[in-house]
């Protein structure tokens, strides 16, 4: 009996014991690095208490010994400890190495890499601050496949067009829908590119059409920066850098090159009639484009503050960039600033209130890079006592066609503007039931551009109205809502969500200007000029509310199902056609998870398949109206004019689209990512112009379809990992193809230099064909075709040739690759772009490539491969120079077609970090100091500086995009 009770009493204090709570303490640390790992999550199993780490990775919990502690992180192997007698648990945490845990940002949510069964690329703010720039799209150039980023201008402050999967539209909008933290953008968001957690690129329709109306053209989703819990630190970051003029394959004559151009003109030059012509230019050979550029610097410097609790989390950060432009006279300048915060009140309500601010100024007096191109090298800006001269008062020498010095106005005549861009979210949500959620999305964005351009009574351009103000103001607002309820329900095998939302947004625009004239030298006040000149304005708005729904599926991490469908109304509908409804359907297949699969060498193969439609709206804001202008005026009084011609019928573009996929992943190293799509688009949206005897310009109308179709491969492999030492390399590409399937009754349309046909690419140009020099005189050639027969002859009168479709501006693939290495705290990174066979028209050929038809222009020196003819049986690409011109050798063909395909290296950076052990007795968490080179090598055929001439493939004296040499420093504490 006395053994009994004692085992009873014993039994008794070791339950006791266990049901009496302990303090355990202990600190989270990296495999790899050894680093402590703040924000990690350290919960007790299958309770809903828990802590995070701190800074140092330290956390304490008051649990039971029999408890279990989840040691959680993003990127991270779950790891369990059963804490039993131990007061003290250290866990090490192994990065994860399918990855299949990252969360990914989709639309209106997130979801796990493995859950995702839609076109989602995601790109970390890691990889977007390699290159030096104020701009979020340049940062995406080459890192996305599927994803087209052309700069179309190196100008400081320019904004890339941005292309996902072709163009689907003609008079609609082709630029992908940006929304940043959950809020709809109007354009591309000016924000700083330090600011960014991640962007994630929505392609295909299972992605986007929960953005309905404004998802055919793809979708850009940007996450800022938030602050992590138990983590307080200051981040400083500071880069300098020297850019270089890109000239690339282009080159102008100098002096002794363009004395043997004109000599080559032979008996059409006269210069008895000429006598300025003589040995003596010889001894004048001054470099327009030496005077004119310089080596630009920019500065990038940035403060960020983070400071997070368990009941509030702060992210505070504060930029600065400023950039002179390669080409002088020109500065750009951008201070941004950002909070974001999240406030826990209780386990069920939480505010996310956010405000960022950009403000943009640009002083203006920038030299004139097409004058530096054209001018003669004969012509001399400054006299023997260094004055720069008026080439339009007598007695001065100038042979240049233009007889303008750039200079000389630009020594009074400036331009300034400044921009203001405000972004505000008050978010936030209530948890209703462990289950079910209530979150509010609500936005507010405010633009206001002001700009100012002065011109001096003294300057050429001045004197006709005594000088000049003109004064331009804009403003912009926009509002968001977004109200949702959000369930989720995980039970045994099933995996189960859905939202339901109602959205609203809307959009005012307006603007004014004025010009006075006749003004006080030095004076910037309007008022002070003597006579009002021109007034404008502007004013426009929209308005689209939608209605959205979507619910996710998925059993044992195997199978997942997706369906969207959204209502959307949008103001610049006709009632005819105001409403629009757009739906998707997606599915995938984690084949790795099956049990009969059982190849250790893949870690993950999953089928991924989706269909859906997506839609458009016109450019224009009114299309469904009859348009009036009240610009004109008769006997002093206002009048009516028609201007546009109404369409109630007009109706939405929807594009249909269809994706497969395969995600693959091997020997945890090598991940490998297929993407097949075709996109249809139909009731193409285009503005019908007709006959001016109606009075109205046009109309808009739904006239055809077209299609686009191709792949898209991402590979990511770590081809060397050890302890010490990684080396990884990446490679995307995006084949398209681009097809008219339908136009209004069959007809093609020619639009300037292309011309849209029924089985013809979008962007197909349209000209007469260069048939090159005829060898026995060295006349120009084009080519006929005999409609009847198709049969081809050639002619060296440009007026009889044939115009026929010569070829197309998108390319046959683009994308980028990149390797990284790094060797205990050394990194070396490469980033490089690409593009293949496009055709650029060199419009400015036409000028400065010109067989003699602008003889007071200078000339472009034949680039590599090139030649002119001389004498009979030459066989040349260039026609003999003739004085004047010979036989419109200049006039618009597909002579002046390049291929603009290249090869550029976008970055490459050598860092170094130093040892945690050495900067943490100094009071510092993260010491990382790097050199880094953009855009510092290309190889293209291109004759002119730069290949990247925007997507219409159109060079017209393009700012080229700088070379630059940066180094910087980042520094926590």
């Amino acid at each position: 009996m006395k053994k009994i009770l004692f085992t009873l009493v014993a039994f008794f204090c070791l339950m006791l014991s266990y049901g009496q709570e302990k303090h355990v303490t202990g600190t989270v640390t990296d495999s790899e690095t050894g680093m402590p790992i703040p924000g990690a999550n350290v919960m007790v199993k299958n309770t809903t208490k828990g802590v995070v780490t701190d800074f140092d990775g330290n956390y304490a919990i008051d649990v039971n010994a029999n408890a279990t502690l989840v040691f959680t992180y993003i990127g991270y192997k779950e790891q369990e400890v059963t804490v039993g007698s131990q007061s003290v648990v250290d866990v090490t945490m192994t990065v994860s190495a399918s990855e299949l845990d990252e969360v990914v940002v989709v639309a209106y949510g997130t979801q796990t890499k493995e859950e995702v069964t839609a076109a989602v690329a995601t790109v970390s703010g890691k990889e977007l601050t390699d290159v030096t720039t104020p701009d979020v799209s340049t940062m995406l150039q080459g890192k996305v496949a599927g994803v087209q980023v052309v700069q179309s201008s190196g100008q400081p402050g320019s904004v890339p067009d941005v292309r996902i999967r072709g163009i689907s539209s003609i008079d609609g909008r082709v630029s992908p829908l940006w929304v940043v933290d959950g809020v709809i953008m109007h354009g591309t968001p000016n924000l700083n590119p330090n600011e960014i957690e991640s962007i994630s690129v929505l392609k295909d329709a299972s992605a986007t059409s929960l953005y309905g109306s404004r998802g055919a053209n793809g979708v850009v989703v940007v996450t800022t920066k938030r602050a992590k819990s138990g983590r307080s630190e200051i981040t400083l970051s500071t880069r300098t850098g020297f850019s270089n003029f890109n000239h690339g394959n282009f080159e102008v004559m100098n002096s002794q090159q363009m004395y043997g151009y004109y000599q080559a003109f032979g008996d059409s030059f006269n210069k008895e009639d000429n006598p300025w012509f003589n040995e003596e230019l010889l001894q004048r050979d001054y470099n327009w484009l030496d005077n004119g550029t310089q080596t630009g610097v920019v500065q990038d410097h940035n403060i960020v503050f983070t400071s997070g609790s368990e009941k509030s989390n702060t992210y505070i950060s504060l930029g600065y960039y400023d950039e002179t432009g390669t080409i002088k006279g020109y500065d750009f300048d951008k201070l941004s600033f950002r909070i974001n915060q999240d406030l826990n009140f209780g386990d069920r309500l939480k505010i996310s209130p956010k405000i960022g601010v950009n403000y943009n100024t640009v002083e203006n007096r920038q030299h004139s890079l097409y004058a530096m191109q054209t001018y003669m090298p004969w012509d001399y800006p400054y006299n023997d006592e260094g004055n720069i001269v008026n080439p339009q008062e007598n007695g001065v020498p100038w042979i240049g066609r233009d007889k303008s010095n750039y200079l000389y106005d630009l020594q009074w005549n400036y331009s300034n503007s400044q921009e203001l861009n405000l972004l505000a979210n008050f978010d936030f949500e209530f948890k209703i039931t462990d289950r079910l959620k209530f979150i509010s999305t609500n936005g507010y964005t405010l633009y206001r551009y002001d700009s100012k351009s002065y011109t001096d009574p003294a300057s050429n351009s001045g004197l006709a109205d005594d000088g000049r103000l003109y004064q331009y103001t804009s403003r912009r607002i926009t509002r968001f809502t977004n109200q949702m309820l959000k369930y989720a329900n995980l039970w045994g095998k099933h995996n189960f969500t859905a939202l339901a939302a109602y959205e609203y947004n809307d959009y005012v625009y307006d603007d004014f200007s004025a010009t006075g004239a006749g003004i006080v030298s030095g004076t910037e006040i309007l008022n002070n000029a003597a006579n009002p000149k021109d007034i404008g304005g502007l004013k426009n708005d929209y308005a689209l509310q939608s209605f959205l729904f979507n619910t996710n599926y998925g059993y044992d991490d195997r199978y997942m199902v997706q369906l969207s469908i959204r209502r959307d109304g949008a103001s610049n509908f006709g009632s005819n056609n105001q409403y629009g409804t757009f739906y998707s359907a997606s599915a995938g297949w984690n084949i790795h998870n099956e049990d009969f699969f059982n190849i250790e060498a893949i870690n993950e193969l999953k089928l991924r398949g989706s269909y859906g439609a997506v839609g458009n709206r016109p450019s224009s804001l009114y299309p469904q109206y009859d348009l009036y202008s009240l610009s004109n005026t008769y006997n002093g009084v206002p009048v009516t004019t028609p201007s546009q011609l109404g369409n109630e019928d007009v109706g939405w573009e929807k594009s249909y689209q269809t994706n497969l996929g395969l995600d693959i992943s091997f020997l945890n190293r090598i991940g490998l990512t297929f993407d097949y799509y075709s996109k249809d688009t139909s009731d193409l949206l285009y503005y019908v112009s007709i006959p001016d005897v109606t009075g109205y310009s046009g109309y808009w109308e739904n006239i055809g379809g077209v299609k686009n179709s191709g792949f898209e491969i991402f590979l990511d492999a770590d081809i060397i990992s050890t302890e010490d030492f990684l080396w990884s390399f990446n490679f995307n590409i995006g084949v398209n193809k681009n097809e008219i399937t339908e136009l209004y009754e069959g007809e093609p349309i020619i639009r300037g230099n292309k011309r849209l046909n029924v089985g013809q690419d979008i962007n197909t140009w349209f000209m007469r064909k260069w048939a090159g020099v005829d060898p026995e005189n060295g006349d120009p050639l084009w080519e006929v075709v005999n409609e009847e027969t198709g049969e081809i002859t050639t002619t060296n009168n440009w007026n009889e040739a044939t115009q026929q479709e010569v070829g197309t501006s998108t390319p046959d693939y683009y994308g980028g690759f990149g390797t990284a290495f790094t060797y205990k705290g050394i990194s070396l990174s490469a980033n490089f772009a690409f593009s293949n066979d496009n055709l650029i028209y060199n419009y400015s050929r036409e000028l400065y490539d010109a067989d003699g038809a602008y003889p007071t222009y200078n000339q472009q020196v034949l680039d590599n491969g090139w030649s002119r003819w001389q004498e009979p049986g030459d066989q040349a690409t260039h026609p003999r120079p003739v004085y004047g011109g010979n036989n419109l050798s200049n006039k618009t063909s597909s002579r002046y077609l390049e291929d603009g395909s290249y090869l550029r290296m976008r970055n490459i950076r050598l860092g170094y970090t130093f040892s945690p052990d050495w900067i943490h007795t100094i009071g510092m968490s993260n010491l990382n100091i790097y050199l880094s080179g953009d855009n510092l090598w290309t190889i293209t055929d291109y004759s002119g500086m730069d290949p990247e001439v925007g997507v219409d493939g159109t060079n017209d004296t393009r700012y080229p995009v700088s070379k630059r040499l940066t180094i910087g420093l980042t520094a926590s504490f």
